[in-house]
């Protein structure tokens, strides 16, 4: 009696670690699919992350310096704002479009009271385009896809316009 306990408690031990082993390794792969996933689509930002990959205006408030590694363009928007809902789509689209060569930021103006501020933001959708080593242009309202594309290719990657 005493070995078919001993044989159940192991075969169960087994059994528990086998399941815990294949959930932690179902979270890894979650984990793996939402950084994938976010690196493909718009991404929100705190101030605080504000400060780290976009500008440290804090520190130099009287200079702009880009801190990151390809430009990016930045949509201040709030929730219950329509233009800006419609703007949303647009943006993740663009996001997937140009994956690897641009950076598409949110900040909700409402969370982020502080930055917007900062900014000037008074009306939204803004959009500001961080090209490298130069100075942010700012835009307002909720613009159409297509001129979204032509302000990242000519004025974030530079590419030169195609006559049609």
């Amino acid at each position: 009696m005493k070995k078919l306990t001993g044989i159940f408690l192991m075969i169960t031990f087994i059994a528990l670690s086998a399941c815990a082993g294949s959930n932690g390794e179902n979270k890894q792969e979650n984990s793996q699919n939402k950084n994938e996933e976010k690196q493909m689509g718009t991404i929100h930002l705190t101030k605080e992350e504000f400060l780290k990959k976009v500008v440290n205006y804090e520190a130099s408030p009287n200079e702009w310096k880009y801190l990151g590694d390809k430009p990016c363009v930045i949509d201040f928007y709030a929730d219950w704002c329509g233009p800006c809902k419609a703007v949303a789509p647009i943006l993740e689209e663009l996001a997937k479009e140009y994956d690897g060569q641009i950076y598409i930021y949110k900040i909700d103006t409402d969370k982020e009271q502080e930055l917007a501020a900062a900014f000037g933001i008074r009306s939204i959708p803004t959009i500001l385009f961080c090209p490298m080593n130069e100075n942010p242009q700012m835009a307002q309202g909720a613009l159409p896809k297509d001129v979204l594309k032509n302000a990242i290719d000519e004025v974030l990657l530079k590419k030169e316009k195609v006559k049609q």
